[in-house]
């Protein structure tokens, strides 16, 4: 379907202008009707899809984002990684904007996510920096760090667990309603469980090595001192003994 204002569109990305290809796609919703939107972002690749949804986020609507479909939205999220975008927020921002919108079945898009090669990947980099809270989340059915135990827990990461535990209260959605981190979690262990495995077993898996290479670093670091301690530099001025 190489509709014109489909060629515009890819001609635009190309070009960086994604707010006018954004445009230029939404054009053809408003004269065509959405349907044709939807059929045509099955053409449009994958790339330009992504370059196009990254641009906006919950401050920014987007049409495209309001009528993506969960298959086209797994095929762009897995390409998300060649950004090379370290800290995520792209990827958080986008994942949020689309899934969470009003009308939206937030565990079909995160099982069509799921179900596409790369896509477990894309949302162990999204709960990246949420490691222990989701970890917590599994064992004790709460986001809240100190709510069983003392300050102690809050370092507890056991990757020993084999079953879920099912021995404290299941938050309700309503309680972790934030169109963020938490409420995909949430969605991830009680609508898409089996997803929610493997996720949290990448999760942690990713979490050994973090600290695989913090004890490594720790150690050099160390290391470092205590040669500096035993052959202290020279003082500036100081002539050595010939």
């Amino acid at each position: 379907m190489n509709t014109p204002a489909l060629l515009k569109a890819q001609s635009l990305v190309r070009t960086g202008d994604i707010v006018g290809a954004e445009f230029a796609l939404v054009s053809l919703a408003e004269s065509e009707g959405d349907h044709a939107l939807v059929v045509a972002l099955d053409d449009l690749p994958p790339s330009d899809l992504l370059a196009i949804i990254r641009e906006y986020d919950v401050s920014k609507e987007s049409v495209v984002n309001m009528l993506v479909t969960p298959e086209q939205f797994a095929r762009a999220v897995v390409l998300e990684r060649r950004y090379n975008d370290v800290s995520h927020e792209h990827l958080r921002g986008m994942i949020n904007s689309v899934i969470f919108r009003e009308g939206r079945d937030a565990g079909e898009f995160l099982q069509a996510i799921g179900e596409i090669d790369g896509g477990c990947d894309a949302l162990v980099d999204y709960l990246a920096d949420k490691a222990e809270r989701v970890e917590h989340f599994f064992q004790y059915s709460t986001f809240d760090l100190f709510k069983y135990g003392d300050e102690s827990k809050a370092e507890l990461v056991d990757y020993d667990l084999a079953a879920d535990p099912d021995e404290h209260p299941r938050l309700s959605h309503e309680e972790v309603n934030d169109h963020d981190w938490m409420e995909l979690t949430w969605t991830l262990r009680y609508v898409t469980p089996d997803l929610f495995t493997e996720v949290l077993f990448m999760l942690r898996a990713r979490w050994r090595d973090h600290q695989r290479r913090e004890a490594l670093a720790e150690a050099a670091l160390n290391a470092t001192a205590l040669e500096e301690e035993k052959n202290p530099a020279p003082a500036l001025g100081e002539e050595s003994a010939l």
